[in-house]
Protein backbone atom coordinates (compact mmCIF):
# COMPACT_ATOMS: atom_id res chain seq x y z
CA UNK A 1 0.00 0.00 0.00
CA UNK A 2 2.92 2.47 0.73
CA UNK A 3 4.29 2.60 -3.03
CA UNK A 4 0.46 3.53 -4.42
CA UNK A 5 0.32 6.09 -1.12
CA UNK A 6 3.94 7.48 -2.66
CA UNK A 7 2.44 7.82 -6.30
CA UNK A 8 -0.62 9.50 -5.05
CA UNK A 9 1.41 12.28 -2.72
CA UNK A 10 3.67 12.60 -6.53
CA UNK A 11 0.52 12.83 -8.63
CA UNK A 12 -0.82 15.78 -6.12
CA UNK A 13 2.40 17.24 -5.83
CA UNK A 14 2.74 17.98 -9.45
CA UNK A 15 -0.67 18.61 -10.12
CA UNK A 16 -0.05 21.61 -7.54
CA UNK A 17 3.27 22.61 -9.78
CA UNK A 18 1.29 22.83 -12.64
CA UNK A 19 -1.71 25.02 -11.63
CA UNK A 20 1.20 27.08 -9.90
CA UNK A 21 2.98 27.08 -13.57
CA UNK A 22 -0.72 27.98 -14.84
CA UNK A 23 -0.87 31.04 -12.43
CA UNK A 24 2.67 32.60 -13.42
CA UNK A 25 2.62 32.29 -17.16
CA UNK A 26 4.05 35.15 -18.47
CA UNK A 27 1.36 37.82 -20.42
CA UNK A 28 2.10 38.80 -24.17
CA UNK A 29 2.06 42.14 -22.40
CA UNK A 30 4.70 41.21 -20.00
CA UNK A 31 6.74 39.82 -22.45
CA UNK A 32 7.06 42.78 -24.27
CA UNK A 33 8.07 44.70 -21.80
CA UNK A 34 10.51 41.93 -20.90
CA UNK A 35 12.14 42.32 -24.59
CA UNK A 36 11.76 46.34 -24.52
CA UNK A 37 13.90 46.31 -21.68
CA UNK A 38 16.45 43.61 -23.06
CA UNK A 39 16.56 46.18 -25.79
CA UNK A 40 17.21 49.12 -24.08
CA UNK A 41 19.90 47.56 -22.07
CA UNK A 42 21.53 46.96 -25.18
CA UNK A 43 21.04 50.50 -27.09
CA UNK A 44 21.42 52.72 -24.52
CA UNK A 45 25.47 51.93 -23.70
CA UNK A 46 26.10 52.27 -27.46
CA UNK A 47 24.43 55.33 -27.78
CA UNK A 48 25.91 56.82 -25.02
CA UNK A 49 29.12 55.85 -26.43
CA UNK A 50 28.83 57.11 -29.41
CA UNK A 51 27.63 60.89 -28.48
CA UNK A 52 30.49 60.68 -25.88
CA UNK A 53 32.79 59.67 -28.58
CA UNK A 54 31.82 62.41 -30.65
CA UNK A 55 32.00 65.20 -28.19
CA UNK A 56 35.51 64.18 -27.60
CA UNK A 57 36.07 63.88 -31.12
CA UNK A 58 34.84 67.40 -31.69
CA UNK A 59 37.38 68.94 -28.14
CA UNK A 60 40.15 67.51 -29.91
CA UNK A 61 40.66 69.57 -33.13
CA UNK A 62 44.25 69.11 -33.52
CA UNK A 63 44.48 65.03 -34.11
CA UNK A 64 42.04 62.57 -35.06
CA UNK A 65 42.16 60.05 -32.15
CA UNK A 66 38.81 57.87 -32.93
CA UNK A 67 37.13 57.97 -29.87
CA UNK A 68 33.80 57.83 -31.53
CA UNK A 69 34.25 54.24 -32.73
CA UNK A 70 36.34 52.93 -29.43
CA UNK A 71 33.38 54.43 -27.32
CA UNK A 72 30.86 52.58 -29.72
CA UNK A 73 32.50 49.03 -29.16
CA UNK A 74 33.09 49.94 -25.33
CA UNK A 75 29.10 50.55 -25.44
CA UNK A 76 28.52 47.17 -27.19
CA UNK A 77 30.39 45.24 -24.66
CA UNK A 78 28.58 47.02 -21.68
CA UNK A 79 25.17 46.36 -23.57
CA UNK A 80 26.09 42.59 -23.93
CA UNK A 81 27.05 42.43 -20.38
CA UNK A 82 24.06 44.54 -19.35
CA UNK A 83 22.12 41.94 -20.97
CA UNK A 84 23.73 38.71 -19.83
CA UNK A 85 23.64 40.08 -16.18
CA UNK A 86 19.89 40.85 -16.57
CA UNK A 87 19.07 37.50 -18.11
CA UNK A 88 21.20 35.44 -15.85
CA UNK A 89 18.55 36.77 -12.96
Amino acid sequence: MAPLNDLGKQVERQARRMQKAERERPTLLGQTIYIGTLGLLLVLPVIAGAYLGLWLDDRATDYSVGWTLSLILVGVFVGALNVYLFTKE
